[in-house]
């Protein structure tokens, strides 16, 4: 199982620090994250300061782009790191899409599959000089001249990644992307019951198992070094999970477990704005369905536990928690095993 995380920062110029002390400290892999950033910009920062760590956005927001810009992007970065890029797409939700970006929301499921479609398309044409013809419901892509043609990288395309949640978004990834990176807000039940099966639904369409797909899972960890730093972690953590689920499209995962009414109950305190009142409401079991909560002496065992037979990889997330060497102890743990 590969060792990921993200390495979220508001200065890209952090980059040259931050990628290569994760590559110093054994991660297989770090991916930057939309937020106050464009992901992209770290990470040709990144490339620069790194020789090994696998690279990628988990996630940029697709639809804020179109297909000829991310795969223009994407083959930069590709050639600039050395063939360690990965392009991680997600879909985001429709308000900010239409009214932080000023872009169109229609159909996600359907967009994002055209998307990836022309995306590796454009690549075939740039990688293997095939004629530019993509014609969708969506999008079209029918000219590529030499002036704006960048020519094969020597590295060969990269992979595209899609982020998901629901069934359909899921589906997708496994259609027509190379790889999956499940959301935090998942148990192990959730990802059994719910995520599998979609991501099954997917490879069939196309023909493939899950051999052909690479599965990383996102997983919200809990642990710090003495009692008072564990509450700190475990409140932060609550916290999160309550956020998480007040929100409808995040409602099925408790379902597995027969929490629907939490939800409700917490999309009702959300609504009138009661933040503390929606923590509490989060007690041990939920936290430790979610989350993987304990001392770090424990965390790679049953970060094993509750991935194995599901994921390629984990990608480690620490739930804003300071932690100057970054797991560093867990990273080894888990590599260790993997050797």
């Amino acid at each position: 199982m590969k060792v990921y995380t993200t390495a979220p920062m508001e200065d890209p110029r952090d980059a040259r620090i931050d990628f290569r002390r994760l590559e110093e400290i054994g991660y297989d892999g770090a991916f930057s994250f939309e937020a106050k950033l464009d992901p992209f910009l770290p990470l040709a920062v990144a490339a620069e300061h790194t020789s090994r760590l696998r690279l990628g956005t988990a996630i940029a927001i697709a639809f804020a782009r179109n297909p000829m810009n991310l795969a223009s992007l994407a083959h930069g970065l590709q050639t600039i790191s050395g063939g360690r890029f990965a392009l991680g797409l997600g879909s985001q939700v429709r308000p900010h899409i239409e009214n932080r970006f000023g872009m169109t929301w229609s159909r996600p499921a359907a967009r994002m599959r055209e998307m990836v479609l022309a995306i590796k398309a454009i690549f075939d044409c740039w990688q293997n000089g095939s004629r530019l013809d993509f014609r969708g419901d969506i999008y079209r892509h029918t000219l590529m001249i030499p002036a704006f043609d960048p020519g094969p990288t020597p590295f060969g395309p990269p992979p595209v990644l899609l982020g998901g949640f629901m069934p359909k978004m899921i589906a997708v990834a496994g259609e027509v992307a190379d790889g999956f990176i499940a959301h935090p807000f998942n148990s192990r039940q959730s990802l059994l019951e719910k995520t599998l099966p979609a991501l099954d639904e997917g490879l069939a369409r196309s023909a493939r198992t899950r051999r052909d797909l690479e599965i990383i899972c996102a997983t919200l960890i809990v642990t710090a070094d003495d009692e008072e730093s564990l509450a700190r972690s475990k409140s932060a953590a609550r916290k999160q999970l309550a956020f998480y689920g007040s929100t409808p499209a995040y409602r099925s995962t408790l379902a597995c477990h027969g929490w629907e009414v939490l939800h409700t109950e917490l999309n009702r305190l959300s609504k009138e704005g009661r933040w503390d009142e929606m923590t509490d409401l989060i007690d041990d079991e939920i936290l430790e369905t979610i989350a993987v909560v304990g001392p770090r002496s424990s965390i790679a065992d049953k970060l094993r536990t509750r991935l194995i037979g599901i994921a390629d990889g984990v990608s480690l997330t620490h739930n804003r928690c300071p932690d100057e060497a970054h797991w560093a102890d867990v990273v080894a743990d888990l590599r260790q095993h993997n050797s």
